[in-house]
């Protein structure tokens, strides 16, 4: 099979990877290098191909990618005054303390 060759890897690998990619995409990234990004995305995720005769199969996954989803997020909240932040620490320290 010749590098980058994608016949082996499954319907659903590829809705992943399109996926994937239109995401990078939208944050900036070019075209080639958002699909570069993706396909190593999914073999990080599922150890490469999932079709018979590839190497990946019937290995289990972790999905270690999907758990850096939290590095991006922030954005909303810091946007925010510090006075409305404040009080919104305020109000969440009352609840847990009411709770216990």
């Amino acid at each position: 099979m010749p590098q980058g060759d994608k016949s082996k890897y499954t319907v659903k690998q590829e809705r992943k990877a399109d996926h994937i990619a239109k995401g990078y995409e939208k944050r900036g990234v070019k075209k080639k290098e958002a699909e570069r990004r993706a396909w190593a995305t999914v073999n990080k995720d599922d150890g490469g191909d999932k079709k018979p005769g590839g190497s990946g199969r019937g290995r289990s996954t972790g999905n270690p990618a999907a758990h850096k989803g939290g590095k991006l997020g922030g954005k909303a909240s810091a946007a925010r005054p510090a006075a409305a932040r404040s009080a919104s620490a305020r109000k969440a320290a009352a609840t847990r303390k009411r709770r216990g």
